[in-house]
């Protein structure tokens, strides 16, 4: 009761990455409230996977291991966590915003009542008081998020409906082991007693899925180009400079707009989020829709002929100029000094 449940995505045979970015901030926010933190994992051949889970700090892994839940389907995931949490009544449930929590998010708020904040970038504990209905709230999950195409950041709170839903992006939260000796305890569904006939009308009959050749999230290096780059050739410089750099070529929307980069270099709110090691900017103003999937990176150098472009508020060293005539002195320089 009134517990923290994180909806464990399955890829591969292992936890996706996202939901062991909600593990570790779900074991943050327990922490805070003084309750425990659930781990769910619906699928099949799933022996073993609370060894995966207990390190991020959780008290209870609930799994269902049937082979009627290989691949997902919607109806079969929704009817089981609905169950469970009409059983549980947990006050936070936590998705990944992957295909898999932007389909199954939904149904299974649709189906509470309960609400869904989709593609949080922060989530934060407070309170809040209804000075109209003259009601005070204690320890609401504040869902914070780009709104209104990404000209404001808005918190979104849920006062009376529970559990509190969000979904949160994937490299947007960090992924960190609570403690490696952790030890929960596993509560094993029965499956069998909760799907019905209509669950199981949607079967998977062939599945085709092609693995991305662009590795961008995982980069610890990402040189990121936006509209003022100027053209698709100015772009290879970029690329260049990523090379050398051994690290990844990003893009903003507006470059990808204007077919500069292919859709899936895009980071942002409409991309992927990303937080490497080094991320340099080049002819990005810094919109909030771009810098919602980078400002968690440890090291922002941005180059820009605006010497008032929002993106140098947050970087950590700004150079001011023509991104066609840094960039390639950037890569001479480099090789220059570099064995």
């Amino acid at each position: 009761m009134n517990n923290i449940f994180v909806i464990c995505e399955i890829e591969e045979g292992k936890v996706a990455d996202v939901s062991l970015e909600l593990m570790t901030k779900g074991r943050s926010l327990a922490n805070e409230l003084n309750c425990k933190l659930e781990a769910l994992v619906l699928g099949h051949n799933l022996k073993g996977v609370e060894k995966e889970l207990y390190p991020y700090g959780a008290d209870v892994v609930h799994i269902g291991d049937d082979e009627r839940l290989d691949p997902y389907t919607t109806l079969p995931h929704t009817s089981i966590i609905v169950d469970l949490f009409e059983k549980e009544k947990p006050q936070i449930a936590l998705l990944g915003a992957s295909t898999f929590g932007r389909d199954l998010g939904p149904r299974v708020s649709s189906a509470l009542v309960s609400g869904l904040t989709a593609d949080c970038t922060s989530l934060e504990i407070g309170d809040h008081e209804d000075k109209k209905a003259k009601k005070q709230y204690k320890d609401l999950l504040y869902q914070i998020r780009p709104a209104f195409g990404g000209n404001i950041v808005a918190t979104i709170i849920n006062p009376d409906c529970r559990p509190q839903m969000a979904t949160v992006r994937e490299g947007v939260m960090k992924k960190e082991i609570y403690d490696a000796t952790y030890k929960g305890k596993v509560n094993k569904i029965e499956v069998d007693k909760i799907l019905k006939p209509e669950d199981l009308v949607v079967k998977i009959i062939e599945r085709h899925m092609e693995k991305s050749k662009v590795n961008i999230k995982n980069s610890s290096i990402i040189v990121a180009g936006g509209y003022g780059v100027g053209s698709k050739e100015n772009f290879e410089k970029l690329e260049e400079l990523a090379h050398v750099l051994g690290g990844e070529v990003g893009a903003s929307r507006a470059a990808v707009d204007a077919g500069y980069a292919d859709h899936n270099r895009q980071i942002g709110q409409t991309g992927v989020t990303v937080r490497p090691k080094l991320y340099i900017a080049c002819g990005i103003s810094g919109q909030i829709q771009h810098t919602a999937g980078m400002e968690e990176s440890a090291m922002i150098i941005a180059i820009n002929n605006d010497p008032n472009a929002p993106i140098n508020k947050i970087a950590d060293y700004v150079i001011t100029g023509d991104v066609g005539v840094v960039v390639p002195k950037l890569i001479k320089f480099y090789k220059q000094n570099t064995k």
